[in-house]
């Protein structure tokens, strides 16, 4: 074999997206000149999937799996697609929520091969070139994370990059696009986690996080070379910190086709699943209480959809929100609050309407007094606050409700507001439960936002096929 030919059938299975492993057939190795680099026999993508599989449960976490994965992942990308889709239910865990919070956390640790693209603070004038890789010619969907606010760990800096390359295996495995029409971004602005800076093997760029004008500089300028590079691309921003999530999604949304998962996935899932519920409960949508413990970017994104159902079921606005109670890390939110969020200020409740209620002499009103004095039907946690769904707030809850609604939708399992075993011994059966991880607990329903975003890719595709 010449060098030149040796050198081409290493580039093949190299890359990723074009390596078959054994699953290469007798032609195609005399094709590519293959013979010698691969073992001689000829496998079939099922037998290799058998042999991931059992590599894959030997592992001895699920994080050790995570890993697995991710290696699959950037050696052999057809094989990793196939075992992905060969056991949904297994693998989504180990892809995704839970395990892609300590992934995140791990990153460094774990990094071997690039995938995606590191937009840095520093490179901020590059970022045209950049894109410019013949490599991107296919992309329609990009995923992109600041990183400073993954899931419920907050700032992971470089290594929210997981968040976006988690989510893109998702759309290859439950929408069918291509991996070569997805590319996952992190904006490396710096982080203000000391732990992670701090690391020798930290992977990203180590400076406190650039915030105010240079921040929002650096961010047009991404957004309009992302607009000049992918006309019809679908831009979806991902674990962004709340003022910025609605910033970003305000300032560009009617710029480019443009999808926050944290508040409209979120949204869009949660109340859709609360739709169902209340199928089994009786009470119709526009007779529901509903108390929302955290009000950042995904807390006020369901307070606006469920805002919006119960006006197409009849209510008019002032009304659908007389319906709702938020409570943040200050207590219930009210509107003698200074320097609310714009987002929390349509969801403050007048301090007159609680003259009445027993504050236990406290400054602010806790979750535990809204659920006391307003008897809610349905509780939502979005705040990534553990366990902060005590035993006492879900018994009351269930004291005054035939059939609660309780989601505790905070990710990882560590953020967790309450484990729906719980849940269900405190209100003895009762209760109606969904989850945003997998907690494995029998009638337990997660509310993930994969049953939402995968297909939001599959509609934007029908517009417009990467800079075409």
């Amino acid at each position: 074999m010449s060098p030149t030919r040796h050198a081409a059938a290493r580039a093949l299975l190299s890359d990723p997206l074009t390596n078959k492993g054994t699953a290469f057939t007798a032609e195609e190795r005399d094709e590519f000149g293959l013979h010698g680099l691969l073992p001689p026999h000829v496998g079939t993508l099922d037998s290799q999937i058998e042999r991931r599989r059992k590599a894959l449960e030997e592992k001895e976490s699920d994080f050790q799996r995570y890993a697995f994965l991710r290696e699959l992942q950037d050696s052999n990308e057809v094989l990793f697609h196939a075992l992905v889709q060969s056991d949904l239910p297994r693998m989504l865990p180990l892809v995704y929520t839970p395990t892609v919070g300590e992934g995140c956390e791990r990153f460094s640790e774990i990094w071997r091969r690039p995938r995606g693209l590191f937009l840095s603070y520093p490179n901020r004038d590059r970022i045209s070139d950049i894109l410019a890789d013949p490599a991107y010619d296919r992309v329609k969907v990009i995923v992109v994370s600041d990183g400073e606010r993954i899931l419920g760990l907050g700032d992971q800096g470089a290594g929210g990059m997981g968040i976006p390359i988690g989510k893109l295996a998702l759309y290859t495995a439950c929408a069918g696009i291509h991996p070569s029409e997805v590319l996952p971004i992190l904006l490396d602005l710096g982080t203000d986690n000391h732990a992670r800076r701090e690391d020798p093997l930290y992977v990203g760029w180590r400076a406190p996080r650039v915030r105010g004008q240079d921040y929002d500089d650096f961010v047009e300028a991404f957004v309009s070379a992302v607009d000049d590079r992918f006309p019809g691309v679908l831009l979806q921003w991902e674990d962004f910190a709340g003022k910025n999530a609605y910033d970003l999604l305000g300032r560009y949304r009617d710029r480019l086709l443009s999808f926050n998962d944290d508040i409209q996935g979120t949204a869009a899932t949660a109340v859709g699943t609360l739709l169902a519920a209340i199928r089994k409960t009786g009470v119709p949508l526009t007779e529901q209480r509903v108390v929302l413990f955290g009000a950042g970017a995904a807390g006020s994104g369901v307070a606006e959809m469920l805002v919006q159902a119960m006006i197409a079921d009849g209510l008019d606005e002032k009304e659908a929100r007389s319906k709702i109670w938020a409570v943040d890390r200050d207590g219930l939110i009210l509107s003698d609050i200074p320097r609310l969020p714009p987002q929390q200020v349509k969801l403050a409740r007048d301090p007159a309407e609680i003259a009445s209620w027993n504050a236990g002499g406290q400054n602010m009103i806790s979750l535990q007094e809204v659920v006391a004095n307003v008897h809610p039907t349905v509780l939502i946690g979005t705040s990534g606050q553990k366990a902060s769904f005590s035993e006492r707030t879900i018994r009351t809850m269930a004291e005054h409700v035939e059939r609660p609604v309780v989601f505790p939708l905070s990710n990882p399992l560590s953020r967790a507001e309450a484990h729906p075993a719980d849940i269900l011994e405190w209100t003895g059966g009762k209760a109606i439960v969904g989850t945003g991880s997998p907690f494995g607990t029998p009638g337990v329903t997660q509310v993930n936002n994969v049953y939402v975003f995968p297909g939001v890719a599959s509609r934007a595709g029908q517009r417009g096929h990467g800079n075409q």
